[in-house]
């Protein structure tokens, strides 16, 4: 296909450049990237193209080095698919994610603490009912998982929805299996009218995040071990509340202090016990099964805002760039009179 006649006449042709170096590229890139009033973006492109280039300056990276980089991340793209997410996973092991979570959804200290979501999680698991397995036959030794999510006053929360998801007994998601039909190891669940909730799970066990790609072998050729502390992950939403990305890490576990992509908070430690007659009789189990008890707390939608505002509010203390925090409490540059 030829390429379409350039209608110069009403061509947008951006701002005049100056001479190209190491010294000016930044600006000029900068120059040429504030074509547009939308100040968020523009605060958050600049920066990065700004930091990107003092990062090459100040490593004095080299073209061997930057192809290198390039092909990583292309490798990260082909091996990516809807249900493994490899860039998500790069972002963990450098400890960004949880550095994000923690900057967009801070938490008062009574209420329960986020970390990262993982690579993981799928958008088709099943509700289930209370007492209710999500999982199959044969993935691991039986779990009760229960407890209650109140808000911050202590008020029950009825009817959020509570995904969970886990390994199995191998230390595999059901996403890493070649023959999975359907979801398994996670399910939704609904909290009652008390706020209350219970479902049947396995208990997980510690795993090696996958390293047959390109983190893995990152991971490996700097050294460092692969493997999580055993941990089942949750989100918890209900409309008018802050959405909660959390797990719960069992406590002593032999990577408790070392989880390969840094999601462990010593509030988000548990310790297991056994189910009890009981329980055993109620949901038709074991006594020798194993029990968890767990309250959730989350916070509303307005507290996560006046949260959110007022910590990137005390950043902003420091702030030498004349920044304003917008509708929705993000920093930015501020309107030039």
């Amino acid at each position: 296909m030829a390429p379409s006649k350039i209608d110069f006449d009403n061509f947008p042709k951006g701002p005049e450049l100056g001479e190209m170096s190491d010294e000016t590229i930044t600006e000029n890139t900068i120059l040429v990237n504030s074509q547009h009033k939308n100040m968020r973006l523009l605060f958050v492109l600049n920066t990065l193209v700004q930091h990107l280039h003092d990062f090459a300056r100040e490593v004095r990276l080299t073209t061997e080095e930057w192809e290198q980089g390039i092909q990583f991340l292309t490798d990260c793209g082909h091996i990516t698919t809807d249900i493994r997410q490899e860039f998500v996973l790069l972002s963990d092991i450098l400890g960004f994610s949880v550095l994000v979570d923690g900057i967009s959804h801070p938490k008062p200290d009574n209420a329960t603490s986020g970390t990262l979501l993982g690579p993981f999680h799928t958008h088709d698991a099943e509700e289930k009912e209370h007492g209710e397995s999500i999982v199959s036959e044969g993935k691991g030794e039986t779990l009760l998982i229960e407890g209650k999510l109140t808000d911050t006053n202590g008020d029950p929360i009825a009817g959020a929805s509570i995904d969970l998801w886990h390994c199995d007994k191998d230390g595999f998601y059901d996403t890493q299996y070649e023959n999975r039909e359907k979801a398994d190891l996670r399910g939704i669940v609904k909290t009652a009218e008390d706020g209350s909730f219970v479902i049947k799970a396995t208990k997980p066990v510690p795993y090696p995040i996958p390293s047959d790609g390109p983190v893995g072998k990152l991971l490996k050729l700097i050294n460092r071990h692969p493997y999580r502390p055993a941990h089942i992950h949750f989100i918890i939403t209900k409309p008018g509340y802050d959405r909660l990305i959390t797990a719960l890490y069992e406590k002593g576990d032999p990577f408790e202090k070392s989880d390969a992509v840094f999601g462990v908070k010593s509030k988000l430690l548990y310790t297991l016990d056994k189910v009890g007659e009981a329980n055993a009789k109620k949901y038709n189990m074991d006594p020798n099964d194993w029990h968890l008890h767990w309250d959730f707390t989350i916070i509303t939608e307005k507290e996560s805002v006046d949260l959110v505002r007022a910590k990137n509010g005390q950043a902003l203390s420091n702030d030498k760039y004349n920044l304003v925090l917008n509708d929705n409490g993000l920093p930015e540059p501020a309107p030039l009179d």
